[in-house]
């Protein structure tokens, strides 16, 4: 496993957290929300809203090999130059998948995640069973997510912390030259940012 794990600990809630907290529990007991409501915002940040910043930042250095240079090589600043940081994004190191690596993001021991660029972690990659299973058999995990990789890649797996969290830049899918950048970044989804997945070619995402 790629990434040595220090100085990691789960984040207390902060006090905003924790008055939304009550304040959902509130809305729902007096009946002027419902959870499913409240579920259905959830999932639209960790899976649209909040990874449109990431695909933003993978479609720029597809199309831009200066900027994909200092993405890889400064992932903190390169985010910032689009306007995007914070602290769940202190330091950023961006990894880069290729034809014959294959990068993949775990947090084991909470749920560190690079909130400015990825939104929200989803449950499965807070839930115990990913967080144990993706570090000891990576390529079974990546089959349930229908990932098969060829004995010839070579799979690592990042385990983020409080300190370092990261993200991939998937490979840039064959059909895709004649796109632009904003309809490249529509290609790109949050489970391909943490590795799980492969950017689908156009034909394939549509």
């Amino acid at each position: 496993m790629s990434g040595d794990h220090h100085g990691h600990h789960p984040e207390p809630e902060s006090p905003a957290a924790l008055r939304a907290r009550a304040i959902e529990s509130l809305l729902v007991e007096k009946g002027l929300i419902s959870t499913d409501a409240i579920d259905l915002i959830v999932r639209a940040y960790e899976q649209d809203i909040g990874p449109m910043n990431g695909a933003r930042v993978v479609a720029k250095a597809w199309t831009d090999s200066a900027y994909k240079d200092r993405l890889l090589t400064d992932g903190t600043d390169a985010i910032a130059e689009l306007g995007y940081g914070g602290n769940q994004g202190a330091e950023i190191v961006v990894l880069e998948n290729t034809a014959t690596v294959h990068n993949v993001v775990v947090c084991t021991l909470c749920s560190c995640y690079p909130w400015p660029v990825l939104g929200l972690p989803p449950s499965w990659y807070k839930s115990a069973p990913y967080r144990s299973r993706v570090v000891r058999e990576p390529r079974s995990v990546l089959r349930e997510f229908g990932l098969e990789l060829g004995p010839e890649v070579e799979v690592r797996v990042w385990d983020s912390t409080a300190e370092v969290r990261y993200m991939v830049l998937p490979e840039r899918p064959a059909g895709a030259e004649s796109l632009s950048e904003p309809e490249l970044a529509a290609l790109v989804t949050r489970d391909a940012m943490i590795g799980v997945v492969k950017v689908q070619a156009p034909a394939l995402a549509r």
